[in-house]
């Protein structure tokens, strides 16, 4: 039997800033757009997560990354 994994808010965040580093998406987009790099079978627990924290799916990916440090200011 399959166990689904649970995605805490902090392992959705970093995936996220991980992708956008990698510039594979971007800031302004949708958190939706994440589901593409995330399991098929996992996107309900993400989702489920994202609705418990009061995030909705057409939230934009920055403000689900929250805070940004710059190192070069």
């Amino acid at each position: 039997m399959l166990q689904s994994l649970s995605y805490s808010i902090d392992f959705i965040q970093d995936e996220a800033r991980q992708l956008v580093q990698k510039g594979a998406v971007g800031r302004q987009q949708p958190i939706y757009t994440l589901c593409k790099y995330i399991p098929a079978r996992e996107w309900a627990s993400v989702e489920a997560e994202l609705e418990t924290r009061g995030f909705l799916l057409r939230d934009r990916i920055s403000d689900l990354m929250g805070r940004e440090d710059w190192d070069n200011d």
